[in-house]
């Protein structure tokens, strides 16, 4: 599925376009990308239409929209984890891309083949758009969702579906030191660690492999064995891997990952280890090597990430 930076183009692509926008129309083509929604279609619908966006918002690889407060109350219906009047206004509209999906920025007469869920809005610059929900395997989802305190800052308020999930490296309250703390305390392997979403969010398989390439780590040495300037340093090659990707515009292997106007990003002409196996690696020119690791594959160079009693 796609990783932190993948997410945060299409977050940061969907930002000057729906910030201020109001949604006009809202056209369900498949009830099956509201699977993670508390309500039929039309409660999904009625729910939307008259509503202004803010500013999308995102943690780890998940993006929400919050909604302003609903201009008729009598539009307001309840649902599992939402009462109705005031609880309406802590809402935001969730975004789970899910393995496949697309966020689509058009002109309003535009459609996209598999397009799931559909938005039409209107920007007080950008003027008429639509916002098309496109996902090929149907894994991904919308949803009104409310949102709650954050437990670390109550100031800033999250969808409860993502309450478990850690602040990611790019985030700026991520407390480095807390989470060199977490990783230093867990036995098992220092890939399982970064891949763990409630101790640091938004790593993937593809930029964790990546980030232990570049601090010279096994994807199976134990995480308790690494001393506190390792883990810090793992953390800096995480944010340096992530902030690389981003600029890039993220990791396209196909045409499922794009962002808004449908561009793909180039990252995966930057990879070191990643799906580079048989290829020779960057450093010290030995074959990369596939391993296999929790039913996928793990992917490291033999001599320069050799486990280490301590490291």
């Amino acid at each position: 599925m796609p990783e932190l930076p993948e997410v945060e183009v299409v977050r940061a692509g969907l930002a000057p376009a729906v910030d201020g926008a109001e949604i006009v129309a809202v056209r369900v083509l498949d009830e099956r990308s509201l699977r993670r929604h508390g309500g039929p279609a039309e409660d999904f619908v009625d729910r939307l239409v008259g509503r202004v966006l803010g500013a999308p918002e995102r943690r780890g690889k998940f993006i929400w929209i919050p909604l302003d407060p609903p201009s008729f109350p009598g539009l307001v219906r309840s649902f599992p984890g939402l009462v109705e009047g005031p609880a309406e206004t802590a809402s935001a509209l969730a975004i789970h891309l899910g393995m496949s999906g697309q966020v689509l920025l058009r002109e309003r007469d535009v459609d996209d083949v598999r397009t799931r869920i559909r938005l039409d809005i209107v920007h007080p610059t950008h003027g008429e758009l639509r916002v098309n929900f496109v996902d090929q395997r149907i894994f991904g989802s919308m949803a009104i969702v409310p949102l709650v305190p954050a437990a670390d800052h109550p100031e800033q308020r999250i969808p409860t579906h993502v309450t478990h999930i850690a602040r990611d490296p790019l985030d700026p309250l991520f407390d480095t030191d807390a989470v060199v703390a977490r990783i230093r305390r867990r036995r098992s392997g220092i890939k399982r660690v970064l891949l763990d979403q409630t101790t640091v969010s938004g790593v993937g398989n593809i930029y964790a492999d990546e980030a232990l390439w570049r601090a010279r780590l096994h994807y199976d040495q134990p995480a308790d064995s690494l001393t506190r300037a390792t883990a810090m340093r793992l953390l800096d090659d995480v944010r340096a891997v992530l902030d690389q990707a981003l600029a890039e515009g993220g990791t396209s292997f196909d045409a499922q990952y794009v962002n808004v106007n449908g561009a793909s990003g180039y990252f995966a002409r930057s990879l070191n280890v990643y799906g580079q196996q048989g290829e020779p690696c960057p450093r010290c020119g030995t074959p990369i090597v596939r391993e296999r690791f929790m039913n996928r594959g793990s992917h490291v160079c033999p001599r320069c990430q050799r486990p280490r009693a301590a490291a």
